[in-house]
C-alpha cells in the first residue's frame, strides 16, 4: 500500500489507488481526482510522466580505464588508454569514449562509487540494495516501484520493461524482480517470456472483442493464478493483457521499422550473440529503450555485453567501449532533439570495479572497494565529475557515492521523495524505499 500524508490510506469501498484514478472527476469518499493528485503531491509522490533507463554493464566495467584514468600511477596500473580532453574544461575521460566526451556538458561522471556487495549480480543497480537479509518477498526493483507508485500510463503499455536477455549467468540476465510488491509489477520481456504475450496465440481478435468471452478467460486466467498463489496481480494482469493485445503501441514501439534509417544508423546496430556467459551487444536495445519511454514506459532496465576482464582487459576494451560510447552518446542525444531529456534519467554502471593493478594475462580482476557511474538526463545539473580516487583508484578520497545515494537521486527525478513515500512489504511493514541512514539525493545533481 501507498502512505500518503504519513497514513496507510486505502481508497474509499476498497478500491486500489489506479481504480480509484480511473473514477476521473468523480467524487468518492469527499475526494475528486484533483485532491488526491494534490495529497499525493504532499505526500511525496509527483506522477509528472518521467521516466528512467537503467543500463547495467555486466561483470564490473573497469573505472579506471574508462572515467578515471590515472595517468600517474606506475604503468602496471595505468594501462594502456590515454585520456582526452571532454567539452567541460578540466575533465578527462578515457579515448575509447569520444562522442561520449563532445557532450561531457550533459553527463555527470561518478568516480567514487562505493558500497558494492561483490557478487556478480544486476541486483544492487536494479534495487540498490544488496541481496542478503532481504524482507520477505525480497527488494523490489526500481521500475518496480515505479510501477506499483504510478501505474501504467497507458494500459496497453506496461509501466516497466526489461530488455535484457536471459544469460548462461542468470544473474547478469536479471531485469529486475518486483520482490514484496508482487507479480503485478514485474518487468515485462519482450526479448523473453513475454514475446508470446504481443499475439492473441490463436484467438481472432472478434473473439476477443467479445466482452463474454474475455471475461470467462479472465475467470479461468485468475483460477490459475489462485493455485500459484499471485492474487495480488490479477487486476494488473487483466488490465495488462487486454491492453497490449488489443493495441500496437507496445508492438510498434518495439519495432524498429518505424523509426528512419538515419536514427538507427546512429545508433549502430551491434550483433544479436551472447558475450560468453554475458549480455549481447546489441545497440538497438538502446533506440528501443527511447522509443519505450516515448510510448509510455516508465523505466527500462538494459544490459550490454560481458565486462568481468580478467584477461584481455586492454583488447576486450578497444571492442566494446567504442560501441557503448555511439549507443550511450546516441540515446543522450536522440532525447535532447525530442525534447525527452529533461524528463528521463540515463544510469550506466556495472556490479563494481576492476583491481588497480593489472595481472598477468592483462586483465583487471574483482574490486569492489571503488567503481563508477555515468548518469544524463532528469532535470539534473550536469557537465561535472563527482569524487576522487587515490593515485592509483584504490579507493575514494573525497565525495564516496553510495549505490542509495544514487536510487535516491533516480526517485527524485521522477517525481518521489524517498524521505516521505513507503510501501508496505509482505507483513504489512512500511518501507522506505532508500536506507534513510545512507541516502539522499546527490545534492550537487540538483544545485
Amino acid at each position: 500500500m501507498l502512505t500518503l500524508l504519513g497514513k496507510n490510506t486505502p481508497m474509499c469501498d476498497r478500491l486500489d489507488r489506479r481504480s480509484f484514478l480511473r473514477i476521473g472527476g468523480l467524487a468518492m469518499g469527499g475526494l475528486t481526482l484533483p485532491q488526491l493528485l494534490r495529497a499525493e503531491q504532499a505526500a511525496g509522490v509527483n506522477g509528472n510522466g518521467k521516466g528512467v533507463i537503467m543500463i547495467f554493464l555486466p561483470g564490473g566495467p573497469p573505472h579506471q580505464d574508462m572515467w578515471d584514468i590515472k595517468t600517474d600511477a606506475p604503468a602496471e596500473i595505468r594501462g594502456e588508454f590515454n585520456p582526452i580532453q571532454t567539452k567541460v574544461p578540466g575533465i578527462e575521460i578515457c579515448e575509447q569514449f569520444p562522442q561520449l566526451a563532445s557532450m561531457a556538458d550533459k553527463l555527470t561522471f561518478i568516480r567514487t562509487m562505493v558500497g558494492a556487495g561483490g557478487a556478480h549480480y544486476a541486483f544492487q543497480c536494479l534495487t540498490g540494495q544488496h541481496n542478503r537479509n532481504q524482507p520477505p518477498g525480497g527488494w523490489p526493483a526500481l521500475g518496480s516501484v515505479l510501477s506499483k507508485v504510478y501505474g501504467p500510463k497507458d494500459p496497453a503499455v506496461p509501466a516497466y520493461v526489461g530488455l535484457s536477455p536471459k544469460t548462461r549467468h542468470a544473474p547478469w540476465g536479471d531485469n529486475g524482480q518486483p520482490g514484496y510488491l508482487g507479480v503485478a509489477h514485474a518487468p515485462f520481456t519482450p526479448n523473453g517470456d513475454g514475446a508470446s504475450d504481443l499475439v492473441l496465440n490463436g484467438i481472432s481478435s472478434d473473439r476477443l472483442a467479445s466482452r463474454k468471452q474475455v471475461l470467462k478467460a479472465f475467470d479461468r486466467f485468475r483460477t490459475q493464478i489462485d493455485a500459484s498463489g499471485m492474487m495480488e496481480g490479477q487486476d494488473s494482469f487483466n488490465q495488462q493483457a487486454f491492453g497490449i493485445l488489443t493495441s500496437s503501441k507496445l508492438a510498434d514501439a518495439l519495432d524498429l521499422e518505424n523509426e528512419s534509417q538515419q536514427i538507427r544508423d546512429r545508433y549502430g546496430y551491434g550483433e544479436d550473440k551472447l558475450q560468453s556467459d554475458g549480455s549481447t551487444r546489441l545497440l538497438t536495445n538502446f533506440l528501443k529503450a527511447r522509443r519505450l519511454i516515448e510510448a509510455g514506459v516508465r523505466c527500462v532496465s538494459l544490459s550490454f555485453s560481458r565486462w568481468d576482464w580478467h584477461g584481455g582487459n586492454f583488447k576486450r576494451g578497444r571492442q566494446d567501449m567504442p560501441m557503448l560510447d555511439q549507443a550511450v552518446s546516441a540515446l543522450v542525444e536522440d532525447m535532447e532533439n525530442r525534447g525527452m531529456l529533461d524528463d528521463v534519467t540515463v544510469v550506466v554502471w556495472g556490479e563494481f570495479g576492476r583491481t588497480p593493478k593489472i595481472n598477468s594475462k592483462a586483465g583487471r580482476d574483482h574490486w569492489p572497494r571503488v567503481s563508477c557511474a555515468l548518469l544524463a538526463g532528469g532535470g539534473m545539473k550536469h557537465g561535472q565529475v563527482i569524487g576522487k580516487t587515490n593515485r592509483l583508484g584504490e579507493e575514494a578520497i573525497e565525495r564516496p557515492v553510495h549505490f542509495q545515494e544514487v536510487f535516491a537521486t533516480l526517485y527524485k527525478s521522477v517525481g518521489i521523495n524517498v524521505d516521505h513515500v513507503t510501501l508496505d512489504d509482505l507483513q504489512g511493514r512500511p518501507r522506505f524505499l532508500v536506507d534513510q541512514n545512507k541516502a539522499q539525493p546527490i545534492p550537487e545533481l540538483f544545485g
